[in-house]
């Protein structure tokens, strides 16, 4: 009987591999998939194994890729709600510390819980930021981005998305400035000295703008602080809101607010940075602390130490190339995502190939078959996520690409044309 179970074995094993083997030629062969470096895994889901694997063991840099690793983070870390204030009464005061919930008064997704919360409050309000301990940037970012919105700064707690947002509607001189708080520190300038419409001062809250306006709408970072942050709320609050770096009650009370979908859905579809690196603040608020570098550590030895490739995971957001990630271990990151998460939430949070977030405009036919998460920068484009091929067959798949010449736009389409090829053939 043993004698019959071996080649049967075998010829199991080489059907299995003729199979995808018109795939693997594509990788090797196709000159829009070896004129750069390009990894690839496909993972399928019934049979609970790797199909296809092409430099699937190499290091990538990820892009925003990196934010299906808060997602997750978020899932294994926080519960349905987004956690936004601790709270401690002293005597007559009601100290309060942050979250880094990024999303008070964010003009994107905007919540009030706090300011509702802190507005009828009896006592005398105190912001205390002593519980944070990170940098304003993360590690390897690139200190020339501070004038663009992807570069939002870190901090413990984050108003109006920590951006200013400019909007002129028509041709007259008219600009909006959202938070009107800004107002004061906009200057027109009568000869373009920038590329952009508005440039913000590099170390100041001072924004040079020119003195002929065109429709633009534009969204600056400014630069945070304890002061100006206490300031922003009394603004909005009318009445005062003083600073003391007094030390973090841990017994502190906790206020929730936005469920955490709200968060993932947004970040997912629109690849928003700002949402993904305070995510790991919040993850890393459940230690009493606020340091991104400890909620990735966390989250690497409790729940990720079972990937096949080490990553090398520095930021939330994946803005910064000291990122590295395989595309297995990102195949196995997208597993453990699909075993905690419904289907049917799950893909409702990720961008939709043809109908939702960065991959709206491929993918376009008559049903939806990848929910995906994009990742690019300059010589990187990357895809991962979940494909549900014709026969219905339900694929994690991870396409890195990486150091090439031409535009992101080119290797996004080449992408696309290679998954849609899976799709109609399996």
């Amino acid at each position: 009987m043993r004698s019959l179970l071996y080649p049967l074995c075998a010829f199991l094993v080489l059907t299995g591999c003729a199979t995808y083997r018109p795939i693997l030629r594509q990788l090797r062969q196709n000159p829009q998939l070896t004129d750069h470096f390009t990894g690839f895994a496909l993972y399928d889901w019934k049979q609970q194994k790797l199909v296809v694997q092409h430099n699937a063991s190499q290091y990538f840099t990820p892009a925003s890729n990196t934010k299906l690793v808060s997602f997750y983070a978020g899932l294994v870390t926080l519960g349905d709600s987004i956690p936004a204030l601790r709270y401690s009464l002293r005597a007559d005061s009601l100290i309060f510390w942050g979250t880094g919930d990024p999303l008070l008064l964010n003009q994107n997704l905007p919540d009030t819980t706090v300011l509702r919360f802190l507005r009828n409050r009896p006592e005398r309000l105190v912001f205390s930021p002593a519980n944070y301990s990170g940098p304003r940037f993360g590690p390897g970012w690139s200190w020339d981005d501070f004038n663009d919105d992807y570069s939002t700064e870190l901090a413990p707690l984050p108003l109006y998305g920590n951006f200013v947002r400019f909007l002129s509607p028509d041709r007259v001189a008219r600009l909006d400035v959202e938070p009107r708080f800004f107002r004061d520190s906009v200057s027109a300038v009568s000869v373009r000295k920038f590329s952009r419409d508005v440039q913000r001062d590099e170390v100041r809250n001072h924004f040079d703008r020119p003195a002929a306006v065109r429709p633009f709408h534009q969204d600056i970072p400014f630069r945070w602080s304890p002061a100006l942050a206490a300031r922003l709320l009394a603004d909005t609050l009318h009445r005062e809101v003083s600073v003391a770096n007094l030390r973090f009650d841990r017994s502190a009370k906790t206020l929730y607010s936005q469920p955490a979908d709200s968060l993932y859905k947004r970040m997912l579809h629109v690849s928003d940075n700002m949402l993904a690196e305070h995510l790991m603040l919040l993850c890393s608020s459940v230690q009493d602390t606020l340091n991104s570098s400890l909620g990735i550590e966390t989250v690497l030895k409790k729940h990720l130490a079972d990937l096949p490739d080490k990553p090398n995971w520095v930021d939330g957001s994946g803005l910064s190339r000291y990122n590295l990630f395989t595309p297995r271990s990102l195949v196995s990151l997208l597993g453990k995502i699909y075993k905690i998460v419904p289907q049917e939430r799950l893909f409702r949070l990720l961008a939709v190939g043809g109908s939702t977030g960065s991959i709206q405009r491929l993918y376009t036919t008559d049903r939806p078959f990848v929910y995906a998460k994009s990742g690019s920068m300059t010589g990187v484009y990357n895809l991962s996520g979940y494909l549900i091929t014709k026969k219905g067959k339900l694929m994690l798949f991870s396409m890195m690409h990486n150091n090439f010449a031409g535009s992101v736009a080119d290797l996004r389409n080449r992408t696309a044309a290679f998954l849609t090829e899976i799709y109609q053939r399996y």
